[in-house]
């Protein structure tokens, strides 16, 4: 981009549309330039919040220069924006075939490989950036947030395979073939589920009345089929709080109130926390309090001041704990 379109471009990037429009309006349009004058093009209509325009005008550039860096990265955005992840990621990653890296487009990929648990891929986008801006201190925050990440995989993993299990334990006796003499003492004894069977002991089902050896190894055999075995302690799984329906915010505060919570700066950590909770806008954030944020697992104090300052910024605060 010649000096002339670059000052244009730093002329958009300062709000002054008017005189990014006039100054654009001078350029003599050629062979050599057409495909920058187009991309500013672009970035006015977009500007303008004329993002549907602004696509298609970053579509021509990139017909044009496949490689025009900037639209890539213009145009990833507003797919991103647009919810279609798959045509951002290729943009952006379209962005990085030129050297030194886009930073913007590492940063962004970061977030996507990220949001779809590829930890390894959104890690090596930070250290990229670290690699050529040591100080970039979104990059670090993110970075830090992302290794913490790997836990709450983890996490997130070790508490779906326990709710899977607890669908087992759920399952009644009645369900499977047993002798009626096993299946009668059970009923007597009040076991009801796989469940109830882990809670007792060999020893205590044989000193019930008639309930001998062999219906001890038919039942042993029986949960031995499910990875399970008698006596065995049950671990609890801590149930998702339910979701608030809230309708939209009406009144003097209704413009922030209704505000994304995607909006604010916040950690991938925060963010899946939110997420987690169910809060889908600044409104339904304010509804918690302190306290039901940090009995969130993997939730500390550092997220809690990062969302407290974010609130803070637009005049709110988390409800008062009762």
């Amino acid at each position: 981009m010649t000096g002339t379109l670059a000052a244009i471009d730093q002329t958009i990037d300062a709000g002054q549309l008017d005189e990014a429009r006039k100054a654009l309006k001078g350029v003599p349009e050629d062979e050599a330039n057409r495909a920058d004058v187009l991309f500013l093009k672009g970035r006015l209509l977009e500007a303008d919040h004329n993002r549907e325009s602004a696509w298609q005008q970053y579509q021509l550039v990139l017909d044009l220069d496949p490689g025009h860096v900037p639209a890539c990265f213009r145009a990833g955005l507003l797919a991103d924006q647009a919810g279609d992840d798959d045509t951002a990621l290729d943009l952006f990653e379209r962005c990085l075939e030129e050297q030194p890296a886009h930073v913007n487009a590492l940063l962004n990929l970061a977030i996507i490989y990220e949001e779809r648990g590829q930890l390894r891929n959104a890690e090596s986008c930070l250290r990229r950036v670290l690699a050529e801006y040591p100080e970039h201190h979104r990059a670090r925050q993110f970075l830090k947030s992302v290794e913490s990440s790997y836990t709450m995989v983890y996490d997130e993993q070790r508490r779906r395979d326990s709710e899977q299990r607890h669908a087992i334990l759920d399952q009644p006796i009645s369900d499977f073939e047993l002798s009626v003499r096993s299946r009668n003492c059970l009923r007597q004894m009040n076991i009801r589920t796989l469940g109830d069977l882990l809670k007792v002991s060999e020893s205590e089902l044989l000193s019930y009345k008639n309930f001998g050896e062999t219906s001890l190894t038919e039942i042993k055999s029986l949960l031995t089929q499910k990875g399970l075995s008698l006596g065995q302690t049950l671990t609890t799984v801590p149930a998702k709080p339910a979701v608030r329906a809230t309708a939209p915010f009406t009144g003097d505060n209704a413009v922030v109130l209704n505000k994304p919570v995607t909006d604010l700066e916040l950690s991938v950590r925060s963010r899946k926390c939110l997420q987690w909770l169910g809060v889908n806008t600044l409104g339904e954030l304010v509804t918690h309090s302190e306290a039901e944020l940090m009995a969130i697992k993997n939730f500390g104090q550092t997220s809690l001041n990062e969302i407290r300052n974010q609130l803070a910024q637009h005049g709110l605060s988390f409800r008062p704990s009762r």
